[in-house]
């Protein structure tokens, strides 16, 4: 029965007996995300693809409409596979099997990047091992994400969460700076490697793929697969029959749950405007408060610091007030920043630290507390599914924050001509704002209780 306005954080927060998990599950659980930052930052965002962008595989423009189709074709595989994956791994009570071989198939297509060479002719190579490592990718999260219940307990979900998110933003850190400063910006880095070939960035993803190998192994063992009786083989069903079986879960939701699809929905929007904080960030700093190359290196890393750090630091406050709450708090405060940015965009590079900061501080906890509020309602056992669908709401509007952006942009150049980049901030804050509202009226059923 849906609870009346406003008690369903109290319930959250209240309901439930402090039981701490055991720590060494909660390591293990957290490194996976610690390793996987590996594919995150080096490959995805920082390293990798600026490489195939760059004039080695061609000119500009062609390497990055190539690279465009790549990623829109990995998005879509996504948004149609990820939530039967994840069923699939549910019903046989493989989550744990799964994490392993997906993580494995990203660790095997992360190494062969080493074997992209800057000429064209490798580019659609890179691509592809991008692509298919994005899709991968995103099924070993939706496995990962399914476990945090058997990691926490409803009395810890939060904190552990934000421990989990934390540690993936500061692992990604960790290792950007040992590759920065042995292999990326010298001209003659570590164990003799240079720039020739582009062989600094190729050994930076080869030991990026074993950094993500080592880091994830340890949840493989913490967290053993649940046995599950022949009658659950999701095999039985098919590809079909767990299409359909997915189309149950979606038409149960808006009959029985409609508030979590209403939250799949509302979280879809407002993630879009937190990982456009990070993808444009950089854009502005550099096109708006003159920040050199290496000033925007500086940012993110400052950046990526205070986010993993308030996430940890933050998800105690997802436990005693509620992950809704913790996430309307965060938005708020995300826009209130956003705007400043806008208005005083004419202050210099000193505002833009301070103002940008404190947008990253909000963004790992509202992420986290994300993440935690839909792990509290999920029912026991549909944990890959459900999670799944939370990769493909995200994945159907990733489009926004993008066009939003460039829009505001345009909108400013008309009214104010040139010099207008500032105005690109609005659309950010339009995406979060809009989250924000969406996620206001949705009152989620009661969270799963304590053993």
């Amino acid at each position: 029965m849906t609870p009346p306005a406003g008690a369903e954080d109290s319930a959250v927060s209240t309901q439930v007996t402090p039981v701490h998990p055991p720590k060494s599950r909660v390591a293990a659980w957290a490194a996976w995300d610690w390793g996987s930052a590996a594919f995150q930052a080096v490959i995805t965002t920082f390293v990798f693809t600026v490489y195939l962008t760059s004039s080695g595989f061609g000119d500009a423009a062609s390497t990055q409409s190539a690279l465009g189709i790549g990623m829109t074709l990995a998005g879509l595989a996504i948004a149609l596979l990820a939530p039967i994956t994840g069923q699939r791994a549910d019903r046989a009570g493989r989550a744990t099997l799964w994490l392993g071989v997906n993580t494995a198939i990203v660790v095997v297509l992360s190494a062969l990047m080493f074997t992209v060479r800057p000429d064209p002719s490798f580019l659609w190579w890179g691509i592809g091992l991008l692509a298919a490592g994005n899709i991968f990718f995103e099924f070993a999260t939706v496995n990962y994400n399914g476990m945090l219940h058997r990691v926490s307990t409803p009395a810890t979900i939060g904190r552990i969460s934000g421990i989990g998110w934390g540690a993936g933003y500061i692992g990604g850190i960790v290792l950007l700076l040992i590759l920065f400063v042995g292999f990326i910006q010298p001209e003659v880095g570590w164990f003799g490697v240079t720039h020739d070939d582009g062989l600094n960035v190729r050994v930076a993803v080869l030991l990026s793929a074993i950094w993500f190998a080592i880091f994830a192994i340890p949840v493989l063992f913490a967290v053993r697969d649940e046995r599950r009786g022949r009658e659950n083989r999701a095999d039985r069903l098919g590809l079909v029959g767990s299409y359909k079986a997915l189309w149950r879960t979606v038409t149960g939701l808006a009959r029985e749950h409609p508030h979590m699809l209403f939250f799949l929905i509302a979280s879809a929007v407002f993630r879009d405007g937190l990982a456009g904080v990070f993808t444009f960030g950089g854009v502005i700093a550099q096109g708006t408060f003159g920040f050199a190359p290496g000033e925007v290196i500086m940012f993110g890393i400052a950046a990526n610091v205070v986010a993993g750090l308030a996430t940890i630091a933050f998800g105690v406050l997802d436990d005693r007030l509620g992950p809704k709450r913790l996430i309307i708090f965060s938005l708020a405060a995300m826009v209130a920043a956003g705007l400043g940015i806008f208005f005083l965009h004419d202050r210099g590079a000193g505002m833009f630290w301070v103002l940008g900061l404190i947008l990253c501080i909000f963004v790992g906890p509202a992420q986290s507390a994300s993440r935690s509020l839909l792990a509290r309602l999920i029912p026991e056992g549909r944990e890959g599914e459900i999670f799944g669908l939370y990769a493909t709401t995200g994945r159907a509007v990733s489009f926004l924050a993008p066009l939003l952006f460039s829009a505001s942009i345009a909108l400013g150049t008309a009214v104010e001509g040139s010099g207008a980049q500032h105005w690109g901030i609005l659309g950010i804050v339009l995406v979060l704002a809009l989250g924000l509202l969406l996620l206001l009226p949705v009152r989620p059923p009661a969270a799963r209780q304590p053993e």
